[in-house]
Protein backbone atom coordinates (compact mmCIF):
# COMPACT_ATOMS: atom_id res chain seq x y z
CA UNK A 1 0.00 0.00 0.00
CA UNK A 2 1.43 3.35 -1.09
CA UNK A 3 0.59 6.35 1.09
CA UNK A 4 0.07 9.67 -0.68
CA UNK A 5 0.12 13.07 1.01
CA UNK A 6 -1.04 16.27 -0.73
CA UNK A 7 0.34 19.58 0.47
CA UNK A 8 -2.02 21.43 -1.89
CA UNK A 9 -5.41 20.53 -3.34
CA UNK A 10 -4.86 18.36 -6.42
CA UNK A 11 -7.57 18.14 -9.07
CA UNK A 12 -9.90 15.17 -8.68
CA UNK A 13 -9.30 14.09 -12.26
CA UNK A 14 -5.76 13.21 -11.18
CA UNK A 15 -6.48 11.81 -7.74
CA UNK A 16 -9.19 9.57 -9.19
CA UNK A 17 -6.49 7.67 -11.09
CA UNK A 18 -5.16 6.21 -7.84
CA UNK A 19 -6.12 2.56 -7.41
CA UNK A 20 -6.87 0.52 -4.30
CA UNK A 21 -3.10 0.16 -3.83
CA UNK A 22 -2.98 3.79 -2.70
CA UNK A 23 -4.09 5.47 0.50
CA UNK A 24 -4.34 9.23 0.92
CA UNK A 25 -2.89 10.29 4.29
CA UNK A 26 -2.94 13.62 6.10
CA UNK A 27 0.51 13.18 7.64
CA UNK A 28 3.55 14.04 5.54
CA UNK A 29 5.73 12.04 7.93
CA UNK A 30 4.19 8.71 6.92
CA UNK A 31 3.93 9.35 3.18
CA UNK A 32 5.46 7.21 0.44
CA UNK A 33 4.96 10.05 -2.02
CA UNK A 34 4.04 13.73 -1.98
CA UNK A 35 1.89 15.70 -4.40
CA UNK A 36 2.41 19.45 -4.29
CA UNK A 37 1.70 22.60 -6.25
CA UNK A 38 3.01 25.85 -4.72
CA UNK A 39 3.50 24.87 -1.06
CA UNK A 40 7.11 24.99 0.14
CA UNK A 41 8.86 21.74 1.03
CA UNK A 42 12.15 23.42 2.04
CA UNK A 43 11.49 23.55 5.77
CA UNK A 44 10.01 20.07 6.06
CA UNK A 45 11.97 17.16 7.49
CA UNK A 46 12.02 14.49 4.79
CA UNK A 47 10.80 11.18 6.25
CA UNK A 48 12.69 7.96 5.46
CA UNK A 49 9.48 6.55 3.97
CA UNK A 50 9.35 9.23 1.26
CA UNK A 51 10.25 7.90 -2.18
CA UNK A 52 9.04 10.61 -4.57
CA UNK A 53 7.63 14.12 -4.87
CA UNK A 54 5.52 15.20 -7.82
CA UNK A 55 5.02 18.90 -8.52
CA UNK A 56 1.77 19.57 -10.41
CA UNK A 57 3.40 22.31 -12.47
CA UNK A 58 6.71 23.08 -14.14
CA UNK A 59 8.62 25.15 -11.56
CA UNK A 60 10.29 23.33 -8.67
CA UNK A 61 11.86 26.21 -6.73
CA UNK A 62 9.63 25.25 -3.77
CA UNK A 63 11.36 21.86 -3.46
CA UNK A 64 14.91 21.17 -2.12
CA UNK A 65 16.17 19.22 -5.13
CA UNK A 66 19.69 18.43 -3.90
CA UNK A 67 18.47 17.36 -0.47
CA UNK A 68 15.91 15.08 -2.10
CA UNK A 69 18.49 13.57 -4.46
CA UNK A 70 20.83 12.84 -1.55
CA UNK A 71 17.99 10.98 0.15
CA UNK A 72 17.12 8.99 -2.97
CA UNK A 73 13.87 10.90 -3.45
CA UNK A 74 12.91 11.44 -7.07
CA UNK A 75 11.31 14.83 -7.84
CA UNK A 76 8.95 15.06 -10.81
CA UNK A 77 7.43 18.05 -12.54
CA UNK A 78 4.88 18.30 -15.34
CA UNK A 79 6.44 20.24 -18.23
CA UNK A 80 3.99 21.14 -20.95
CA UNK A 81 0.85 20.25 -18.99
CA UNK A 82 0.03 23.93 -18.43
CA UNK A 83 1.69 25.25 -21.59
CA UNK A 84 -1.48 26.15 -23.46
CA UNK A 85 -2.85 28.11 -20.50
CA UNK A 86 0.34 30.18 -20.29
CA UNK A 87 0.44 30.65 -24.06
CA UNK A 88 -3.07 32.08 -24.03
CA UNK A 89 -2.36 34.60 -21.26
CA UNK A 90 0.84 35.73 -23.02
CA UNK A 91 -1.06 36.36 -26.27
CA UNK A 92 -3.85 38.10 -24.33
CA UNK A 93 -1.44 40.47 -22.60
CA UNK A 94 0.41 41.18 -25.85
CA UNK A 95 -2.85 42.54 -27.22
CA UNK A 96 -3.80 44.26 -23.96
CA UNK A 97 -0.62 46.30 -23.77
CA UNK A 98 -0.59 47.08 -27.48
CA UNK A 99 -4.10 48.47 -27.40
CA UNK A 100 -3.86 50.16 -23.97
CA UNK A 101 -6.87 48.15 -22.85
CA UNK A 102 -6.02 48.19 -19.16
CA UNK A 103 -5.64 51.98 -19.06
CA UNK A 104 -8.86 52.42 -20.98
CA UNK A 105 -10.81 50.10 -18.72
CA UNK A 106 -9.44 51.81 -15.61
CA UNK A 107 -10.49 55.21 -16.98
CA UNK A 108 -14.03 54.04 -17.70
CA UNK A 109 -14.24 52.68 -14.16
CA UNK A 110 -13.17 56.09 -12.81
CA UNK A 111 -16.03 57.89 -14.58
CA UNK A 112 -18.69 55.20 -14.42
CA UNK A 113 -20.92 57.35 -12.16
CA UNK A 114 -20.88 60.31 -14.55
CA UNK A 115 -24.27 60.64 -16.33
CA UNK A 116 -22.47 61.98 -19.43
CA UNK A 117 -20.16 58.98 -19.66
CA UNK A 118 -21.11 58.29 -23.29
CA UNK A 119 -20.03 61.80 -24.34
CA UNK A 120 -16.88 61.59 -22.24
CA UNK A 121 -15.90 58.36 -23.97
CA UNK A 122 -16.01 60.00 -27.37
CA UNK A 123 -13.91 62.91 -26.13
CA UNK A 124 -11.29 60.90 -24.26
CA UNK A 125 -10.88 57.71 -26.26
CA UNK A 126 -8.03 59.23 -28.29
CA UNK A 127 -5.90 59.05 -25.11
CA UNK A 128 -5.93 55.28 -25.42
CA UNK A 129 -5.09 54.82 -29.08
CA UNK A 130 -2.85 51.79 -29.39
CA UNK A 131 -0.94 49.85 -31.99
CA UNK A 132 -1.59 46.52 -33.66
CA UNK A 133 0.72 43.58 -33.00
CA UNK A 134 0.67 42.52 -36.64
CA UNK A 135 4.06 43.25 -38.19
CA UNK A 136 5.75 43.90 -34.84
CA UNK A 137 8.81 41.96 -33.69
CA UNK A 138 8.43 39.55 -30.79
CA UNK A 139 11.40 37.95 -29.08
CA UNK A 140 10.73 34.63 -27.35
CA UNK A 141 13.46 33.63 -24.91
CA UNK A 142 13.24 29.94 -24.13
CA UNK A 143 11.71 27.52 -26.62
CA UNK A 144 10.44 24.81 -24.33
CA UNK A 145 6.83 23.62 -24.19
CA UNK A 146 5.47 27.12 -23.55
CA UNK A 147 7.88 29.15 -25.67
CA UNK A 148 7.21 27.08 -28.79
CA UNK A 149 3.44 27.54 -28.45
CA UNK A 150 3.84 31.29 -27.90
CA UNK A 151 6.17 31.66 -30.88
CA UNK A 152 3.90 29.70 -33.22
CA UNK A 153 0.75 31.52 -32.07
CA UNK A 154 2.37 34.95 -32.48
CA UNK A 155 3.57 33.97 -35.94
CA UNK A 156 0.00 33.11 -36.93
CA UNK A 157 -1.00 36.60 -35.75
CA UNK A 158 1.45 37.99 -38.32
CA UNK A 159 4.12 39.00 -35.84
CA UNK A 160 7.78 38.71 -36.85
CA UNK A 161 9.01 36.24 -34.25
CA UNK A 162 12.59 35.76 -33.05
CA UNK A 163 13.34 32.72 -30.92
CA UNK A 164 16.37 32.08 -28.71
CA UNK A 165 17.21 28.83 -26.93
CA UNK A 166 20.71 27.31 -27.11
CA UNK A 167 19.40 24.15 -25.44
CA UNK A 168 16.29 23.56 -27.53
CA UNK A 169 15.22 19.91 -27.52
CA UNK A 170 14.76 17.90 -30.68
CA UNK A 171 11.07 17.52 -29.88
CA UNK A 172 10.60 21.28 -29.47
CA UNK A 173 12.56 21.99 -32.65
CA UNK A 174 10.22 19.72 -34.61
CA UNK A 175 7.20 21.61 -33.27
CA UNK A 176 8.59 25.09 -33.99
CA UNK A 177 7.26 26.83 -37.08
CA UNK A 178 9.78 27.19 -39.89
CA UNK A 179 8.92 30.89 -40.00
CA UNK A 180 10.46 31.62 -36.59
CA UNK A 181 13.80 33.44 -36.88
CA UNK A 182 16.46 31.56 -34.91
CA UNK A 183 18.47 34.08 -32.92
CA UNK A 184 21.99 33.01 -32.07
CA UNK A 185 22.32 35.42 -29.16
CA UNK A 186 20.21 37.19 -26.58
CA UNK A 187 21.66 40.47 -27.79
CA UNK A 188 19.86 40.02 -31.11
CA UNK A 189 16.55 39.60 -29.28
CA UNK A 190 17.24 42.63 -27.09
CA UNK A 191 18.36 44.76 -30.02
CA UNK A 192 15.68 43.92 -32.57
CA UNK A 193 12.41 43.22 -30.79
CA UNK A 194 9.48 45.47 -29.90
CA UNK A 195 8.14 42.90 -27.44
CA UNK A 196 10.09 40.34 -25.39
CA UNK A 197 8.57 37.40 -23.55
CA UNK A 198 10.67 35.08 -21.41
CA UNK A 199 10.08 31.38 -20.74
CA UNK A 200 13.16 29.99 -19.01
CA UNK A 201 13.67 28.41 -15.57
CA UNK A 202 15.16 30.29 -12.64
CA UNK A 203 18.83 29.33 -12.39
CA UNK A 204 22.05 31.03 -11.33
CA UNK A 205 22.62 31.83 -15.02
CA UNK A 206 19.19 33.39 -15.62
CA UNK A 207 18.84 35.29 -12.33
CA UNK A 208 18.62 39.03 -13.03
CA UNK A 209 19.02 38.55 -16.79
CA UNK A 210 16.83 41.64 -17.28
CA UNK A 211 18.96 44.43 -15.86
CA UNK A 212 20.40 47.87 -16.64
CA UNK A 213 23.01 46.40 -18.96
CA UNK A 214 20.51 44.43 -21.04
CA UNK A 215 17.92 47.24 -21.00
CA UNK A 216 20.54 49.51 -22.59
CA UNK A 217 20.69 47.23 -25.63
CA UNK A 218 16.92 47.24 -26.14
CA UNK A 219 14.77 49.52 -28.24
CA UNK A 220 13.31 52.56 -26.49
CA UNK A 221 9.80 51.73 -25.30
CA UNK A 222 10.29 47.96 -25.45
CA UNK A 223 7.54 45.93 -23.81
CA UNK A 224 8.57 42.99 -21.59
CA UNK A 225 6.41 40.08 -20.45
CA UNK A 226 7.50 37.85 -17.57
CA UNK A 227 5.40 34.76 -16.91
CA UNK A 228 8.39 32.65 -15.85
CA UNK A 229 9.95 33.68 -12.52
CA UNK A 230 10.29 36.95 -10.60
CA UNK A 231 14.03 36.46 -10.08
CA UNK A 232 14.73 36.82 -13.81
CA UNK A 233 14.24 40.59 -13.47
CA UNK A 234 16.24 43.04 -11.39
CA UNK A 235 13.30 44.99 -9.97
CA UNK A 236 15.23 48.13 -9.00
CA UNK A 237 16.75 48.45 -12.46
CA UNK A 238 13.41 47.67 -14.11
CA UNK A 239 11.85 50.55 -12.14
CA UNK A 240 14.54 52.92 -13.44
CA UNK A 241 14.02 51.66 -16.99
CA UNK A 242 10.28 52.28 -16.67
CA UNK A 243 10.84 55.79 -15.29
CA UNK A 244 13.15 56.70 -18.17
CA UNK A 245 10.86 55.23 -20.81
CA UNK A 246 13.44 52.70 -21.98
CA UNK A 247 10.88 50.04 -21.03
CA UNK A 248 7.42 51.13 -22.16
CA UNK A 249 5.45 48.39 -20.44
CA UNK A 250 6.27 45.59 -18.04
CA UNK A 251 3.87 42.70 -17.54
CA UNK A 252 4.67 40.49 -14.57
CA UNK A 253 2.85 37.50 -13.14
CA UNK A 254 4.74 38.04 -9.85
CA UNK A 255 3.60 41.23 -8.10
CA UNK A 256 5.66 42.67 -5.28
CA UNK A 257 5.62 46.05 -3.50
CA UNK A 258 8.38 47.45 -5.74
CA UNK A 259 6.76 46.95 -9.13
CA UNK A 260 3.04 46.58 -8.40
CA UNK A 261 2.58 50.30 -7.77
CA UNK A 262 4.72 51.42 -10.72
CA UNK A 263 3.19 53.25 -13.66
CA UNK A 264 3.22 51.23 -16.88
CA UNK A 265 3.32 47.94 -14.98
CA UNK A 266 0.57 45.38 -15.40
CA UNK A 267 0.85 43.09 -12.38
CA UNK A 268 -1.13 39.86 -12.62
CA UNK A 269 -1.73 37.68 -9.53
CA UNK A 270 0.18 34.62 -10.76
CA UNK A 271 -2.53 33.50 -13.16
CA UNK A 272 -0.28 32.16 -15.93
CA UNK A 273 -1.36 28.55 -15.54
CA UNK A 274 -4.50 29.17 -13.50
CA UNK A 275 -7.03 27.48 -15.72
CA UNK A 276 -9.18 24.48 -14.93
CA UNK A 277 -7.67 22.69 -17.89
CA UNK A 278 -4.08 23.35 -16.81
CA UNK A 279 -4.75 22.18 -13.27
CA UNK A 280 -6.39 19.02 -14.57
CA UNK A 281 -3.56 18.31 -17.00
CA UNK A 282 -0.90 18.85 -14.34
CA UNK A 283 -2.73 16.65 -11.83
CA UNK A 284 -3.10 13.79 -14.30
CA UNK A 285 0.53 13.94 -15.40
CA UNK A 286 1.87 14.20 -11.85
CA UNK A 287 -0.19 11.25 -10.60
CA UNK A 288 0.62 9.08 -13.60
CA UNK A 289 4.35 9.71 -13.19
CA UNK A 290 4.20 8.92 -9.48
CA UNK A 291 2.32 5.70 -10.08
CA UNK A 292 4.72 4.50 -12.76
CA UNK A 293 7.67 5.17 -10.46
CA UNK A 294 6.17 3.60 -7.36
CA UNK A 295 4.81 0.54 -9.16
CA UNK A 296 7.48 -0.05 -11.82
CA UNK A 297 10.52 2.04 -10.87
CA UNK A 298 10.29 4.04 -14.11
CA UNK A 299 11.13 7.76 -14.23
CA UNK A 300 9.76 10.35 -16.63
CA UNK A 301 10.17 14.11 -16.20
CA UNK A 302 12.34 14.09 -13.10
CA UNK A 303 14.41 17.17 -12.35
CA UNK A 304 16.98 15.48 -10.11
CA UNK A 305 17.23 11.92 -11.45
CA UNK A 306 17.52 10.59 -15.02
CA UNK A 307 14.63 9.46 -17.17
CA UNK A 308 14.60 5.66 -17.07
CA UNK A 309 12.02 3.21 -18.46
CA UNK A 310 11.98 -0.58 -18.09
CA UNK A 311 8.26 -0.92 -18.70
CA UNK A 312 6.27 -3.37 -16.57
CA UNK A 313 8.29 -6.17 -15.01
CA UNK A 314 7.70 -9.57 -16.66
CA UNK A 315 10.33 -11.40 -14.62
CA UNK A 316 10.08 -12.85 -11.11
CA UNK A 317 11.60 -9.83 -9.39
CA UNK A 318 12.69 -6.21 -9.85
CA UNK A 319 14.86 -3.98 -7.69
CA UNK A 320 15.41 -0.23 -8.23
CA UNK A 321 18.52 1.45 -6.85
CA UNK A 322 19.07 5.20 -6.47
CA UNK A 323 22.79 5.83 -6.15
CA UNK A 324 25.64 8.22 -6.78
CA UNK A 325 27.03 8.44 -10.29
CA UNK A 326 30.49 7.06 -9.45
CA UNK A 327 32.67 4.27 -10.85
CA UNK A 328 32.27 0.58 -10.02
CA UNK A 329 28.63 0.70 -8.92
CA UNK A 330 27.23 -1.66 -11.55
CA UNK A 331 29.90 -4.29 -10.99
CA UNK A 332 29.18 -4.25 -7.26
CA UNK A 333 25.46 -4.67 -7.89
CA UNK A 334 25.88 -7.57 -10.30
CA UNK A 335 28.44 -9.23 -8.04
CA UNK A 336 26.02 -9.06 -5.13
CA UNK A 337 23.38 -10.91 -7.12
CA UNK A 338 25.91 -13.41 -8.51
CA UNK A 339 27.09 -14.23 -5.00
CA UNK A 340 23.49 -15.12 -4.16
CA UNK A 341 23.22 -17.23 -7.34
CA UNK A 342 20.60 -14.83 -8.74
CA UNK A 343 20.48 -14.27 -12.50
CA UNK A 344 19.85 -10.81 -14.01
CA UNK A 345 18.06 -11.22 -17.37
CA UNK A 346 17.54 -7.51 -17.91
CA UNK A 347 18.72 -4.20 -16.49
CA UNK A 348 19.06 -0.50 -17.19
CA UNK A 349 21.35 2.18 -15.79
CA UNK A 350 20.96 5.91 -16.40
CA UNK A 351 22.67 8.92 -14.87
CA UNK A 352 21.99 12.64 -14.51
CA UNK A 353 24.72 14.76 -13.03
CA UNK A 354 25.81 13.32 -9.71
CA UNK A 355 23.01 10.76 -9.45
CA UNK A 356 21.99 7.52 -11.14
CA UNK A 357 19.17 5.02 -11.21
CA UNK A 358 19.68 1.32 -11.86
CA UNK A 359 16.78 -1.09 -12.35
CA UNK A 360 17.49 -4.82 -12.34
CA UNK A 361 15.04 -7.56 -13.30
CA UNK A 362 15.91 -10.90 -11.73
CA UNK A 363 14.86 -14.53 -12.14
CA UNK A 364 13.67 -14.92 -8.55
CA UNK A 365 11.46 -12.79 -6.31
CA UNK A 366 13.26 -9.92 -4.61
CA UNK A 367 13.86 -10.35 -0.89
CA UNK A 368 14.64 -7.95 1.97
CA UNK A 369 17.94 -9.82 2.43
CA UNK A 370 19.25 -9.03 -1.05
CA UNK A 371 17.98 -5.44 -0.78
CA UNK A 372 19.88 -4.99 2.49
CA UNK A 373 23.09 -6.31 0.93
CA UNK A 374 22.80 -3.70 -1.82
CA UNK A 375 22.14 -0.95 0.74
CA UNK A 376 25.50 -1.75 2.33
CA UNK A 377 27.35 -0.72 -0.85
CA UNK A 378 28.96 2.71 -0.49
CA UNK A 379 27.25 5.23 -2.76
CA UNK A 380 23.79 3.64 -2.62
CA UNK A 381 21.14 6.14 -1.50
CA UNK A 382 17.91 4.13 -1.64
CA UNK A 383 16.90 0.59 -2.58
CA UNK A 384 13.32 -0.32 -3.44
CA UNK A 385 11.83 -3.76 -4.00
CA UNK A 386 9.45 -3.29 -6.93
CA UNK A 387 8.56 -6.98 -7.29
Amino acid sequence: MFKINCLNPIANVGMDLLTDNYERVDSFNEASALLVRSASVHDLELPSSLEAIARAGAGVNNIPLDKCAENGIVVFNTPGANANGVKEIVIATLIMISRNLVDGIKWVDSVKEDPDIAKLVEKKKSKFVGTEISGKKLGVIGLGAIGVLVANAANKLDMEVYGYDPFISVDAAWKLSKYIKHSKSLDEIFRECDFITVHVPATDQTKGMFNAETFAIMKDGVKILNFSRDTLVNDDEMIEALKSGKVGRYVTDFPNPKVAAMENVIAIPHLGASTNESEDNCAVMAVQQLMDYLENGNIKNSVNYPNCDMGVCTHAGRIAINHRNIPNMLSQFTSTFANQNINIPDMINKSKGQYSLTILDIDSPSTPEIANKIREIDGVLKVRIIK
